[in-house]
């Protein structure tokens, strides 16, 4: 197990206004926070205010991801991948066009994710909890997710991380975190759904706790 970065690219690559989102009149933080929570509309493709403010595909934005990914594991041909919180595949959906020969599956707690979810690969995902995996041990060869399980409460977390432990020969994930009062006010003021607001040296604790030999990453928002 060792922290290693695959995602903070990507994460840098948005712009964020923290003081603009958290000073919404239309949308105050609270009533943003408890539209985003129901994983509907609102929170995929409603007002940027609430959170993505329309979750579209952009070609090929996880390739560089996925092959450093792909790299790092040594995958076989015919590996079998995981998305822990897949919302509209479109991880998975860059993933088949690069290797084709993969097996894919994705879970998302939701229904409207995978209702408008790549057509291309609809069939590979499966409306589920993150808690509760329905594959057996070690299935995968690689069991991923990312920016997902801090949004779990601690007693979900807990089953979360032991659940992606058994399923994956591999695992990697990266969460939301923070190493100093300004990036945890910048996190506060950001999010819309996260319930588990640790520092690293915590979440390794989580690591331990529950028995995560996978890599991992974290997030900050500087």
């Amino acid at each position: 197990m060792k922290e290693i970065d695959f995602i903070s690219n990507l994460h840098k690559s948005t712009k964020r206004n923290y003081l603009a989102r958290v000073n919404n009149e239309k949308f105050p933080k609270a009533k943003a926070a408890e539209l985003a929570k129901k994983w509907d509309f609102e929170y995929w493709d409603g007002d940027r205010s609430i959170n993505y403010g329309g979750y579209k595909y952009i070609e090929n934005r996880w390739n560089c991801v996925i092959n450093n990914l792909c790299n790092f594991y040594d995958l076989p041909e015919k590996a079998k991948i995981l998305d822990i919180g897949c919302g509209k595949g479109f991880f998975l959906y860059d993933l088949m066009k690069l290797r084709p020969m993969f097996e894919i599956k994705g879970i998302d707690i939701s229904k409207y994710a995978i209702k408008n979810s790549k057509p291309e690969i609809k069939e590979n995902l499966l409306v589920g909890n993150a808690t509760q995996l329905p594959w057996p041990d070690n299935y995968f060869d690689l069991a991923v997710s990312f920016n997902t399980l801090h949004n779990l409460y601690s007693f979900e977390l807990e089953k979360a991380l032991k659940e992606m432990e058994r399923v994956g020969k591999n695992k990697y994930l990266c969460v939301e975190s923070y190493r100093n009062e300004e990036e945890k006010a910048n996190l506060l003021y950001w999010q819309v759904t996260c319930e588990a607001f640790n520092t690293p040296e915590e979440w390794k604790w989580w690591f331990k706790k529950t028995n995560y030999n996978g890599e991992y990453s974290f997030i900050y928002f500087e």
